[in-house]
């Protein structure tokens, strides 16, 4: 079954394209989600007015993730974790943990599947995460991973 997607899917296809699928997950899951369409020719002769006026709503967007990539290229971020004595964190950071800090510090809503994390951070120390807000604004963040003592002490050098 050939459908026209409304959204991006991973694995399967970006908004707009024209993809080839099962006909059970085209009709049980992604027509009733409301994440895609039958390729017939209506459809088909709508898919370019669909483009351009998602063209000029992406364009609007872009601005703005440019401006929130320099506001997270400009500060780096410290994630509060407990650990060892050895530096070993107990658990790992994970993406959520970063998107909190981000809201906590600049404010910036982000969603969690659009960050790419480093390596399983799971000591203490620099890591550099990246957020991919758009295919072409794709923002690097410095994040920093400390104990609750070593924070605190951060706390009483900016006074």
């Amino acid at each position: 079954m050939e459908i026209i997607l409304l959204d991006h899917i991973d694995k399967v296809g970006d908004k707009h394209d024209v993809v080839k699928v099962k006909d059970g997950f085209g009709r049980n899951y992604l027509i009733p989600r409301g994440l895609a369409i039958v390729a017939n020719k209506a459809n088909m002769a709508r898919l370019e007015g669909m483009k351009k006026q998602t063209a000029k709503k992406e364009s609007a967007k872009v601005g703005t993730y440019q401006e929130y990539a320099a506001q997270l290229a400009a500060g780096a971020l410290k994630i509060v974790a407990k650990a060892g004595e050895s530096g070993r964190l107990f658990g790992s950071v994970t993406a959520q943990n970063l998107v909190d800090a981000i809201q906590e510090k600049f404010g910036i809503a982000v969603e969690k599947r659009l960050v790419i994390m480093p390596e399983e951070v799971k000591e203490l120390g620099a890591y550099e995460a990246t957020i991919k807000f758009h295919p072409e604004v794709m923002a690097p963040v410095k994040f920093e991973v400390v104990t609750g003592e070593e924070k605190e002490e951060g706390a009483d050098d900016a006074e």
